[in-house]
């Protein structure tokens, strides 16, 4: 009996008529309502015809989370008054019910594409609708831009709808009709926000620390749990507690300890059951469901009359220099708030508290970041590729992928044989494409199972495909065992995806079966194989697995033929071969992509020579990766897995001050072998020669006094005059090192070598030889100059200013100032002990001025050396009185 009183109450109802005229003219539409006003359940079942309005016809739902489908279909079914897979029914990865009679099937976007790639024509369904684009989730993009394209080529009857709770509908208006030129779709609009709800701001106190990583404050947190206590205390209902992860959900679930009320939480990870037990309302107790986005949208939560709204969200991000994937915390966007409040209203009028200050909604984003720009692109890669556009440019898409993460996930496409070096999907990769995991695992499945039989690969990639419980621990293989022999909700999923895998890697077509069983819609793919993964703990199955026959298989390693501990780290290894690691230290490792890795302090992988890394992040700020799930493996199946990563070849470098000459094996950054050359690459040498020049200066030359002088009258020269006079600074005697310091520099072997090189013979290959003008460096800043008394006086070079240190009277006689290239030297007159007496630029202004007093100063205390009234005509003299009077 369909529940007609209730749809009535459902305000899409009146945009209904309008959204059918604008499919019947046009094909396609967007449809903009705000949450709870029913798009998501009503809409689905008046395109199908089951409220008794128009024909009958198949309808495809696609949702973002495998929650929100069941939740979708199941509330599909109270509607007409039947159960699930009756008219109604889902598909999400791994499990399936639907029935002969369905009309309306939700999926998950992920489902979507699966069968888009199998049959662009989706043959036997007539209306797609997409919910929730605002979310910009990948598949989602990715799976409207395929159905934009099927409709401009293949079938333009097929009718596509945009569904969206924010403001962002133009957008999708004109991106629906982009490929076939007709304009804008038409957009229909939801009046009606469901029953209300009013919203206040609860801003926590001064101090909290802003979120990074994957840290949030506790003292947040606290705050949050104290105005979920506040709420319970003011009004009636159930709460809605939104927090960005499952730790923080723990976390403030402890906080909450002795509520008058059942605390649950409500995740992707959390069983089906459970969520089943969420979905369905509680007994009669009142229940705060703390809940991460999956809550957001597509759900009603029976009795929640109340939210609070931490503020924060997670969004991934990725390294893709590293290869390493890891979490952001942020801060909720306006549209996931207009969301959140929106679940406070589905059924009755809700109250909506904002555990932040009024000021902080001018600094949110509008729209959460498009998971296109900030997420990996390995597996849209190989979907793009295997749609015949592996460039993606001739999609519609609302963001274009950026280009360094498509190089990066072509990189990894062609390195797994997934996509030739054109960017063009093989047909491995398009098989790939079918098994409906990341193309990583799926290369991991593929290898794996011809090495250790498909049932194990199968398994130990179901635990890559969904991270275990943290519980389950980072021990890869003991995670394997814990969820063959558990009853959690976790193992359960496990076992399921165990058995999807399976199937597909026993299907006629290497992966067509990767939904679940029972037909559906578009095809009828074989049921999953039966079977529980217990059953295969400790053999392989028959025909297909070779460990103990295969010299490189996990067979022959020194964790026993066939163990878990090999067939774990092989699959692994084979998943992320640039995760390979190897023991640098107690807790620590390096990985073959050069990335350092650290284990915590209470693991058991501690001491483990070879790791393959499963899950790994890198937090904010932190020089090491932190490993999650790593599986013990063994340096032969490192070298399997990682193979193509390995070199071998002569390394000459500059390394702790000496050259280092070594021929050295290495996968990727990881050393395996080492012996030192005794005949390195002259060129070689010579490059790490100039290398340690560059790294510890021409210091490591010899320096003779004329060495520097000859330095410092350049440096005067070509300070002073220019071109074609060299600049022999340091930067620029390493610029051009290689051009000075030859041929000695091609004879030189080692650090010492370099001691020993004149640095004064070399640098005067520098000077203007060509040109004629090096004969002038004498004459422009000679070594010596002659002064009054004879004496040949050397010129210091290194300060500002040329300095001449003579005694006092050898200057005798002399009015002007000595100049070298026409700068006037600086005198420092000295006394007859060599102690400094004057310092001019000026000497006849000296003698004018400035000699009295010293005269008068020194005369006294040396009495036997001349000190004549006018120096400037006075005999210049080495000499005291008594030498000149003989």
């Amino acid at each position: 009996m369909i529940r007609t009183d209730v749809i009535e109450r459902l305000p899409v109802r009146h945009a209904v008529p309008e959204l059918l005229s604008a499919l019947d003219e046009r094909g396609t539409a967007v449809l903009s309502a705000p949450p709870g006003t029913g798009k998501t359940t009503l809409v689905p079942l008046v395109l199908a015809g089951l409220t008794g309005i128009g024909p009958r016809r198949r309808v495809l739902v696609a949702e973002p989370r495998r929650m929100a489908v069941r939740a979708a279909a199941r509330r599909m079914a109270w509607l007409l008054g039947q159960e699930v897979g009756d008219a109604v029914g889902f598909s999400v990865r791994g499990e399936r019910r639907t029935g002969p009679g369905t009309l309306v099937e939700v999926v998950t976007t992920g489902v979507l594409l699966q069968r888009l790639q199998r049959d662009p024509e989706l043959a036997g369904v007539d209306v797609v609708l997409l919910d929730e684009c605002h979310e910009r989730h990948l598949d989602a993009d990715t799976a409207i831009a395929f159905l934009v394209d099927v409709r401009a080529t293949l079938r333009p009857e097929l009718q596509l709808i945009a569904a969206s709770a924010t403001s962002d509908a133009d957008a999708w208006s004109h991106l629906l009709t982009v490929l076939d030129g007709t304009g804008p779709a038409p957009v229909v609009r939801s009046t009606g926000q469901g029953h209300g709800a009013a919203f206040y701001y609860a801003p926590p106190p001064a101090g909290i620390r802003p979120a990074h990583g994957t840290w949030v404050d506790p003292q947040l947190l606290r705050h949050v749990a104290a105005t979920v206590r506040l709420a319970l205390e003011a009004h009636d209902g159930d709460v809605l507690c939104f927090l960005p992860g499952t730790g923080e959900i723990a976390r403030t679930a402890g906080m909450l300890d002795g509520v008058d009320a059942e605390v649950l939480q409500l995740h992707g990870r959390a069983p089906a059951a459970v969520q089943d037990a969420v979905l369905r309302g509680g007994d009669g107790r009142r229940r705060v469901v703390l809940a991460t986005s999956v809550a957001e949208s597509s759900l009603t939560v029976p009795g929640v009359r109340i939210v609070v709204d931490s503020g924060l969200a997670r969004e991934p991000r990725v390294d893709h220099a590293r290869g390493l994937g890891s979490l952001a915390t942020v801060s909720v966007s306006d549209a996931g708030a207009t969301q959140r409040l929106g679940r406070a209203g589905r059924e009755a009028f809700g109250t909506v508290y904002r555990c932040w200050a009024p000021a902080d909604d001018t600094r949110r984003p509008r729209f959460p970041s498009p998971e296109i720009k900030i997420a990996d692109l390995t597996a849209f890669a190989l979907r793009a590729a295997c749609w015949g556009d592996p460039t993606a440019q001739g999609l519609a898409l609302l963001d274009a992928p950026p280009a360094g993460a498509m190089a990066a996930a072509r990189s990894v496409l062609t390195a797994i044989g997934a996509a030739d070096e054109a960017g063009r999907a093989t047909d491995r990769g398009v098989r790939m494409a079918r098994l409906g995991v990341h193309p990583r695992l799926a290369r991991a499945l593929l290898d794996g199972a011809a090495e250790v039989g498909a049932r194990r690969a199968a398994e130990v990639v179901a635990l890559l495909s969904e991270e275990p419980p943290r519980e389950y621990g980072d021990d890869l293989t003991a995670a394997w065992r814990t969820a063959r022999r558990g009853g959690d909700g976790y193992a359960a999923r496990w076992r399921q995806e165990v058995r999807r895998l399976t199937s597909a890697l026993s299907g006629p077509t290497g992966g067509a079966a990767t939904e679940g069983g029972g037909p559906g819609l578009d095809s009828g793919a074989p049921g999953a194989a039966g079977g529980g993964p217990g059953s295969s703990a400790g053999r392989s199955d028959s025909g297909t697995s070779r460990p103990g026959s295969n010299a490189n298989g996990p067979g022959s390693h020194a964790n026993g033929p066939g163990s878990d501990d090999a067939v774990a780290g092989l699959v692994t290894a084979l998943a992320f071969p640039e995760r390979v690691a190897r023991a640098r230290g107690e807790g620590a490792h390096l990985m073959v992509s050069g990335t350092r890795a650290e284990l915590s302090q209470g693991s058991g992988l501690r001491s483990a020579g070879w790791l393959a890394v499963a899950v790994a992040d890198r937090p904010v700020r932190a020089a090491s990766a932190r490993v999650r799930l790593a599986a013990v493996v063994d340096e032969d199946i490192a070298r399997l897995a990682a193979g193509p990563l390995r070199t071998e070849g002569e390394e000459v470098h500059w390394e702790d001050g000496d050259v280092v000459a070594r021929q050295v094996e290495r996968l990727g950054a990881v050393e395996l072998a080492i012996r030192p050359l005794k005949e390195p690459d002259p060129a070689l040498v010579r490059r790490a020669l100039l290398d340690g020049l560059e790294e510890e200066g021409v210091g490591l030359l010899r320096w003779s006094r004329e060495a520097e002088g000859l330095r410092e009258r350049l440096t005067f020269v070509h300070r002073t005059l220019g071109e074609p006079w060299p600049d022999v600074s340091d930067a620029a005697l390493l610029a051009r090192a290689g051009e000075w310091l030859e041929p000695e520099l091609s004879r030189a072997r080692r650090r010492a070598d370099l001691g020993r090189l004149d640095a004064g013979q070399a640098l005067a290959r520098l000077l203007p030889w060509a040109s004629g003008e090096a004969a002038r460096l004498d004459e422009l800043a000679p070594e010596r100059i002659e002064v009054p008394s004879g004496s040949r006086i050397r010129v210091e070079y290194g300060g500002a200013q040329p300095v001449l240190a003579v005694k006092l009277q050898e200057m005798f006689g002399l009015e002007g100032t000595p100049k070298v290239a026409g700068v006037p030297v600086l005198i420092h007159l000295l006394s007859p002990a060599g102690r400094p007496a004057a310092v001019t630029a000026d000497l006849a202004n000296f003698w004018r001025e400035g000699y009295r007093a010293v005269r008068a100063e020194l005369r006294g205390r040396y009495p036997k050396h001349p000190w004549p009234e006018d120096p400037s005509k006075a005999e210049p003299t080495r000499h005291t009185n008594a030498r000149l009077k003989r």
